[in-house]
């Protein structure tokens, strides 16, 4: 049939591109996913629910997304994708109707120490447009107002083309003006070593007097200090001052060891570049624990911690500098930016050179829109000096928002990760309309979320579950919010909860005293913290929470803090590594027959030799994708078969590592299996709500909610008086929100303090005692706005808190 004749038989007026509205998923089997078959309406608002664990990160991230970005990749050329994550299909039959897809999710921005609010954003850049513009006295270009970029000086011959001829000119010391401070290198603080921290004096580099973590004498490390002429025998504190200083201090100076061209450095130069150049949250434990020890950080006296030049810091427009302006709060740059003159008069330089800036207007339009989109979605609080890496999750996600929303793309799919994390009540309403404005512009908005305020503004919903895990992984509903408010899922069932307020609250056992609190933006706070209740502080976003908590609690005697840091881990990682109870387990299989318990260690002597432990094989195609195939060897269980022939309880170690944590939890409780250590972690694990993850997991694959609650309850085992949860309910399903607030009763009623930094109403209500502080953000907020119970706050309505938590309870 022709097309003529095709597109007769078409309904009037309706284009046949216009057909394409739906995106089709057929056959999903990513993670959990149980061969999943989907529709989902484009140029919408849909939210995925379930419980945690359930498969939404599965379908939404690991497929949908996925397979975007790796199609949309596949469009550059061979050379390009070599320098691309290579993005492996997945496992579905069909998917139809894809659109680009922009990931919004809740990674921590980049760890990079040069990194700041500013730069992660284009706030940084317009910045220093304006200041060269308008800037008194005029000093350069941009360039000289960025902190990344050195001051350099050039002598030589400086060819330029012109009209395609060669023009050579002899330059000497021409100056190219950076901003960097060339003191602190545009980190904003200088470091000072604690020498004792890193060695011992009073054994030899053989013996092992270097206490760096991978400092070892066995390795190359060895060979370098010896063929750089250090005697590897000879106590170090018996070094002369000149030998001292090889070993410390030496710049890099070419060697040759054992026949190979090598470079030597001294130990202290080369951890500044190997380690201080990262953020402390990207370094592994141990690392960052020896840095705190061995390291002091101090704000650089050269620029004040501002990590500019004096040149940069002496043009001024409207007498502030660049770095007054992004110390500034973000509300408050918007304001200063708002009262600029844009005409844009002539500035002069050094020497009497008129530099007319030409006009700005543009340029401060667009800064102030970049401003006030800070201040829309509760992030005008922040300052744009402010390090990326110290962002929250929520903060981080919401800064990546940011670019978005001037955005004059359309047809786009944004996928957002529970966007709401670290919003109070009074915050969800403004995120909900910027997600509703994303989807008005023509934008399929898909959003992984749990709290109901969220999901009540979806076009669309779909709710998997019905459990989580391999319980898990099947769409039990698609539809309306009113239909799923019908529906008998888990979700429709407790997306109308609402928590009564406690008709008793406990007694104060005693009280933590802080006086005079001023951390960050803390106004000189005094408060009585009760202990032996469950105490909740409250506020807005950026009120001063958890300021007041990590400058004035958090590092006393007996209180251990579990904060929003992510764990990080690889593939062979998994829970029973990182909780520390692969160690009991191998040590209770190697008793029970009779062998070494490095053998029951994927990771050691038990590892299958195809796979090296991992259970698949990778295999490079070149420019093609890398492909991941079951290993045949061992069939995915990643130990050796003759490992698998030792058994405990009549299971051998796969087995144990395949079993979910509550059938464990029986296995290690009792019986011939009973292994005391691993079934107390076993408890704290089901206790948090992950009674469905199997021991050998990869944490890879756990979603953000699952490690959180991981580390929730490895953070369990220290001992402590005082419990400090940062918001624990992160990446709850409601219906687990009730056995949260069990296990916080538990920790109370056992003795125990639990100071909880929390948003969510239902903690609010169950609360002993609440302190709510604001009564706004930034330099608006760090003043305590109320203390007292739970129907205090309600009965006052005094704060923004009140009237939410009001409104929730019913009252």
């Amino acid at each position: 049939m022709s097309m003529a004749a095709r597109t007769d038989t078409q309904s009037p007026g309706l284009h046949v591109a216009d057909r394409h509205d739906l995106i089709r998923v057929q056959g999903a089997r990513e993670n959990n996913l149980k061969d999943v078959h989907l529709s989902i309406p484009k140029r919408r608002l849909t939210v995925f629910t379930g419980v945690s664990g359930s498969g939404k990160s599965s379908l939404v991230f690991g497929t949908i997304a996925a397979e975007s970005q790796r199609m949309i990749n596949e469009t550059y050329s061979a050379f390009v994708q070599g320098f691309m994550p290579t993005l492996a299909r997945p496992d579905v039959d069909v998917l139809d109707g894809l659109t680009t897809a922009i990931i919004v999710d809740q990674e921590r921005m980049g760890a990079n120490v040069r990194s700041t609010v500013g730069t992660a954003t284009d706030a940084n850049t317009m910045l220093r447009i304006l200041f060269s513009r308008l800037g008194q006295p005029y000093i350069g270009s941009p360039t000289a107002f960025s902190f990344n970029v050195p001051t350099r000086t050039a002598s030589g011959v400086m060819s330029t083309e012109k009209g395609g001829r060669i023009e050579k000119n002899v330059v000497r010391n021409t100056v190219y003006l950076g901003g960097m401070c060339s003191r602190c290198e545009g980190m904003g603080s200088v470091s000072d070593f604690n020498l004792s921290a890193l060695y011992d004096g009073t054994k030899s580099l053989n013996q092992g007097a270097l206490t760096i973590p991978g400092y070892s004498m066995d390795s190359w490390y060895g060979r370098i200090f010896s063929g750089a002429g250090l005697d590897m025998d000879k106590p170090v504190g018996a070094f002369t001052p000149k030998e001292l200083d090889k070993l410390l201090y030496q710049e890099p100076t070419k060697i040759k060891v054992e026949g190979i061209n090598l470079t030597y450095e001294g130990v202290i130069p080369k951890l500044q570049k190997s380690v201080l150049s990262k953020d402390p949250e990207a370094m592994q434990p141990h690392i960052r624990a020896f840095v705190e020890r061995a390291v002091t950080f101090t704000a650089c006296p050269e620029c004040d911690g501002t990590r500019l030049s004096k040149e940069a810091r002496s043009s001024r427009i409207d007498g502030k500098n660049i770095a007054d302006v992004c110390a500034m709060q973000i509300t408050d740059v918007a304001g200063w930016v708002r009262g600029l003159d844009t005409s844009g008069g002539a500035v002069q330089a050094d020497g009497g050179v008129s530099h007319a800036p030409g006009p700005v207007a543009p340029l401060l339009a667009g800064l102030q829109h970049l401003l006030d989109s800070f201040a829309e979605i509760g992030l005008g609080y922040l300052s744009l000096d402010r390090p990326a890496g110290t962002l929250s999750g929520g903060e981080a996600q919401r800064t990546k928002m940011i670019r978005h929303l001037g955005s004059s793309l359309t047809d786009i799919t944004y996928v957002f990760d529970e966007p709401t994390i670290g919003l109070h009540p009074h915050d969800i309403e403004r995120m909900n309309n910027l997600l509703l404005q994303l989807r008005d512009k023509g934008n399929t908005v898909l959003v992984v979320e749990h709290k109901p305020e969220t999901i009540a503004m979806a076009d669309h919903v779909v709710d998997l579950g019905p459990g989580a895990g391999t319980a898990g992984g099947a769409v039990c509903f698609e539809g309306t919010v009113e239909g799923l408010r019908a529906s008998d899922t888990t979700t429709g069932r407790h997306l109308g909860d609402r928590a009564a307020l406690k008709k008793s609250v406990r007694t104060a056992s005693g009280t933590l005293g802080v006086r005079g609190a001023s951390t960050h933006n803390l106004q000189d706070v005094d408060v009585d913290i009760p202990l032996g209740v469950l105490c909740v502080l409250t506020g807005v976003a950026g009120s001063g929470k958890s300021s007041l908590i990590h400058g004035s609690v958090a590092g006393g005697d007996g209180v251990v803090v579990v904060d929003q840091t992510g764990i990080r881990g690889s593939r062979r990682s998994n829970p029973a590594t990182y909780t520390g109870m692969l160690e009991p387990i191998r040590k209770a299989f190697a008793k029970a027959n009779g062998v070494k318990p490095a053998l029951f260690s994927s990771n050691s002597e038990g590892a299958c030799p195809a796979c090296s432990g991992a259970g698949v094989i990778y295999t490079e195609l070149g420019v093609m994708a890398t492909v991941e195939s079951t290993c045949e060897e061992c069939g995915g269980k990643r130990f050796q078969a003759s490992v698998l022939e030792y058994t405990l309880g009549a299971r051998n170690i796969a087995e144990v590592l395949a079993m979910p944590v509550a059938e464990a939890r029986g296995f290690f409780g009792d019986g011939e299996a009973r292994t005391p250590a691993a079934h107390r972690i076993l408890e704290r694990l089901a206790d948090v709500g992950l009674g469905y993850l199997s021991l050998g997991q990869p944490l890879t694959t756990l979603s953000g909610g699952e490690r959180q609650r991981l580390k929730l309850a490895t953070q369990m085992a220290e001992k402590g008086d005082i419990y400090v949860l940062d918001e624990p309910t992160t990446g709850l399903h409601l219906a687990d929100v009730e056995q949260l607030l069990g296990l916080l009763d538990r920790l109370v009623d056992s003795g125990k303090s639990v100071l909880v930094i929390e948003h969510h109403q239902a903690v609010m209500a169950h609360a002993d005692w609440i302190i709510d502080l604001g009564p706004g953000a930034g330099h608006d907020g760090g003043r305590v706005v109320f203390e007292g119970t739970p129907a205090d706050l309600v009965a006052a309505r005094s704060t923004l808190t009140g009237e939410h938590l009001a409104a929730y309870v019913g009252t």
